[in-house]
């Protein structure tokens, strides 16, 4: 594992969910992580949770190119380089029969899971390949949904299948410049999004019935980005899949 002192990650969404185990995972890997979402009060209480003097707090609405453009802008000019990049915010719609799906709500999931990353990838390349040490390591959250999707997901389920080609893509593209690119796929972390899990009568599934599931710690999520972050240049986990043990994914039923 290489040395983390010194070095520059930037995690999207990192108020709350695996975004935050992340950020927390690559500060206590001695990471100074920029803290990037919409609520000021929530990257705040990440950073308290952390080492002090390990983080930078940066609000950016993941929607808006100049927000991101913005936001690169400030971690240039505060830093001079940038280490790692973990596209992590997300999010998904109601869950409604496929032909009631609003067109508004197919491009709001898509501007968030999909359009954000490819910006924030175009301007971590332009980082990473002008930067002495030149390269660096771009993390995209993927999803078991990058392989199985549930019922009435289709906007969230097609947006992680095409972070599974964006991840390819610029992993190719990112050979010249000794930029790495990985996915890790994650399969029911205990985060406020997964609640719906175990409250109430749980989650449909695939033959109509509805049921809890089991979940895991988020950390455990936040530990692998850590240690595909961690990684030297010259090897890369291209995906990973991190999932609650007993989750309804592998096998049939």
């Amino acid at each position: 594992m290489t040395e983390a002192t010194n070095k520059i990650a930037l995690v999207t969404g990192a108020g709350t969910g695996v975004g935050r185990a992340a950020s927390l995972a690559l500060m206590n890997a001695g990471y100074t992580v920029v803290l990037t979402g919409r609520r000021l009060e929530m990257l705040e209480e990440t950073a308290r949770l952390g080492p002090a003097g390990k983080s930078l707090c940066v609000t950016a609405d993941m929607t808006s190119p100049a927000a991101i453009a913005a936001l690169f802008d400030k971690v240039k000019a505060t830093y001079g380089r940038l280490d790692v990049l973990f596209n992590n915010a997300g999010m998904g719609a109601p869950p409604v029969n496929f032909e009631d799906l609003p067109l508004e709500q197919w491009q709001a999931v898509v501007n968030t899971n999909l359009t954000a990353p490819f910006l924030c990838t175009q301007h971590a390349f332009r980082i990473m390949k002008d930067q002495k040490p030149r390269g660096g390591r771009i993390i995209n959250n993927g999803s078991i949904s990058a392989h199985a999707p549930r019922p009435f997901s289709a906007a969230y389920t097609s947006t992680k299948h095409a972070i599974t080609g964006l991840t390819k893509a610029s992993n190719l593209d990112g050979r010249m410049y000794d930029i790495a690119v990985g996915q890790v796929d994650i399969g029911n972390a205990a985060t406020p999004m997964t609640d719906r899990m175990v409250n109430g009568p749980g989650v449909l599934q695939p033959d109509g019935t509805t049921k809890h599931e089991p979940r895991m710690d988020a950390k455990a999520v936040g530990d692998a980005v850590a240690y595909m972050a961690g990684l030297p240049l010259d090897a890369n986990v291209l995906f990973m899949t991190v999932m609650a043990t007993k989750m309804p994914f592998v096998g049939r039923g």
